[in-house]
């Protein structure tokens, strides 16, 4: 009888459906490569929220210049920006300025965390056109993730 129970509990209990909703927040840490200091960097969280299926459609060949306009629609004008230090100035690099992003960029970390958040990837990737070209940037995201209340 009381494996009946167990058995009827268990089947019972598969049956309720309890997906959690989750959400996603990216952290965009830009910083300049640009020698002499030039460059600007910046921690940047948007506020303002976006739905991708209202910017995706299936492409044509006839669809290339109709989509143009959307364009527009895509661009977040609400957003938080974190001033952070370039990793060079007219010295050469900065290795004071590199601690100091790390510890802004870990205040937002705690921050994220303490709100619920639970970092769930880091990526990261520099851009430069090659040793020809002194210009570039660093550039990570920090993807967050929670359980929606």
């Amino acid at each position: 009888m009381k494996k009946l129970l167990i058995v009827l509990a268990i089947s019972l209990f598969s049956f309720i459906e309890t997906h959690a909703q989750v959400e996603f927040k990216v952290i965009t840490s830009v910083e300049s490569i640009v020698p002499s200091g030039l460059g600007r960097s910046r921690l940047i969280s948007a506020t303002a929220d976006r739905d991708f299926e209202e910017f995706t459609s299936e492409q044509t060949e006839a669809d290339q210049t109709r989509n143009k306009s959307k364009r527009k629609e895509i661009r977040v004008k609400d957003f938080e920006e974190t001033k952070l230090l370039n990793f060079y100035n007219i010295g050469g690099i900065r290795f004071q300025n590199i601690a100091s992003n790390d510890a802004l960029i870990s205040s937002k970390i705690t921050t994220m965390v303490s709100e619920g958040w639970e970092l769930a990837f880091v990526t990261s990737a520099v851009e430069s056109a090659g040793d020809k070209d002194p210009n570039g940037i660093f550039i990570t995201r920090y993807i967050f993730k929670r359980n929606r209340q």
